[in-house]
């Protein structure tokens, strides 16, 4: 199978599993992933969507031996269009999702990483911007997902010179949300997971949708539904107690 995916209390974690391609996209996972993010879209139990690699690769990018059988532009624009309306998909679910760079990335590997609201990678892995090795620029939202993450000269100049960066970089220019160490990995994995699932689906749809809001007054009815709400009078509550204590 070309993705194995685990459903674990409100977390679901897809990991693609293509070792003998370094985990490359090709129309197979395509169809997986198609199929999962259509049951996700539905699934009203999911708190956080996680993505990542098997065998120390997170996605090394487009399956060059299939995807070089497209010849023709229509045929490119057919595959690149249907991953577009794939990730499109991803951005849209309604809860946390995050690519959990588990391995090396290359080319449309990064591409997909940046369309997940955060990106966690090990510390010891490498990121690479080379498709204009193959004389191709990014196909799969790239450039608008890059730019929107660092500032616009960086993402060109990473583009322009096939740039392949550490994780620390990643990290530095914000394109990494936070860096694990090995030794550490499940367990640091683990804690970002307990943090991003301790509210409910209600609270994480509500931040998603305010990040997209132009004007500061539309914070106010939702603050306020929330400041009534048993569950945070709960916790401060519970907080209070512990501070008497």
């Amino acid at each position: 199978m070309p993705l194995r995916v685990e459903h674990t209390d409100h977390v679901v974690t897809a990991a693609v599993n293509r070792p003998g391609a370094r985990n490359a996209v090709n129309f197979e996972l395509m169809d997986r992933l198609e199929e999962l993010v259509t049951q996700l879209s539905g699934n009203s139990n999911v708190r956080l969507f996680i993505l990542t690699g098997s065998n120390n690769s997170f996605i090394s990018g487009g399956d060059l031996r299939e995807f070089h059988q497209l010849k023709s532009a229509d045929d490119a624009k057919k595959m690149t269009r249907r991953m577009l309306r794939l990730l499109d998909k991803i951005r849209q679910l309604p809860f946390w999702t995050m690519a959990a760079l588990n391995g090396d990335t290359y080319g449309g590997g990064w591409e997909i990483a940046a369309t997940f609201d955060f990106r966690v990678a090990k510390r010891d892995i490498n990121i690479g911007f080379t498709q204009g090795k193959f004389y191709l620029p990014p196909g799969w939202g790239g450039v608008a997902s890059l730019t929107k993450l660092i500032p616009k000269k960086k993402a060109l100049y990473w583009l322009a010179t096939q740039r392949v960066i550490s994780a620390d970089e990643a990290y530095q220019s914000g394109f990494a949300d936070e860096l694990l160490d090995e030794d550490t990995y499940p367990a640091s994995l683990q804690a970002i997971i307990d943090r991003l699932t301790r509210n409910d689906r209600p609270f994480i749809e509500y931040l998603k949708k305010s990040a997209q809001f132009d004007n500061p007054t539309q914070e106010v009815e939702p603050f306020s539904t929330f400041w009534e709400s048993d569950e945070h009078r709960d916790r401060v509550q519970a907080f209070l107690d512990r501070k008497k204590s």
